[in-house]
């Protein structure tokens, strides 16, 4: 028997000066069997990244054929598509013939082993903006992880500056290639 998805609920209170965007925001994030804690709080930290009115989860790692989130157009075209992790190159190839913009937010035990290999390459992508999290970052922040839990996080000068509780820490969000889709 195949076990049941966590459910995560999450509040966010989003200060992001680089873009003037203040928001709260709510989630509810299904956390598959196959997915680790740092990926479930990475999809959470892209949709207050890129936040916008029209950007929704997907049915994710359960969906092959989806990204972690996307905004789409009125007429149903996909205006943004975001992945998180480390995917296979050939589908965020895939991805920018599908849609406006491509965002990638790389993060995960190999990060630099996957840049090495394939950035190059993607970079020549005109339509894909690749965004890097630290491992310890999102390692600290799965740290007493409970299934409801609230973030207070600040964004200012390409810096994370994230409040959960007691703990407070800041991470660099590197851009590695493509346009600032931020």
């Amino acid at each position: 028997m195949a076990q049941p998805a966590t459910v995560y609920r999450a509040s966010v209170q989003l200060s992001d000066l680089d873009r003037n965007h203040y928001v709260d925001l709510s989630a509810t994030l299904a956390r598959h069997p196959s997915e680790t804690a740092e990926r479930l709080v990475a999809r959470l930290l892209a949709f207050a990244l890129f936040h916008s009115d029209e950007l929704t989860f997907t049915k994710g790692v359960s969906a092959g054929a989806e990204p972690d989130l996307w905004a789409k157009e009125p007429d149903g075209r996909i205006a943004l598509w975001i992945e998180v992790g480390l995917p296979d190159p050939e589908r965020l190839i895939k991805a920018s013939r599908h849609a406006g913009r491509v965002i990638l937010l790389a993060c995960g035990p190999n990060r630099w082993r996957w840049e090495s290999a394939h950035l190059p390459a993607l970079g020549r992508m005109k339509n894909l903006s690749v965004y890097a999290l630290e491992q310890e970052f999102l390692q600290e922040l799965v740290t007493g992880l409970g299934r409801s839990f609230q973030w207070t996080l600040t964004i200012t000068e390409g810096t994370l500056y994230l409040n959960s509780g007691t703990t407070s820490i800041e991470t660099p969000l590197l851009k590695l290639c493509g346009e600032d889709a931020r």
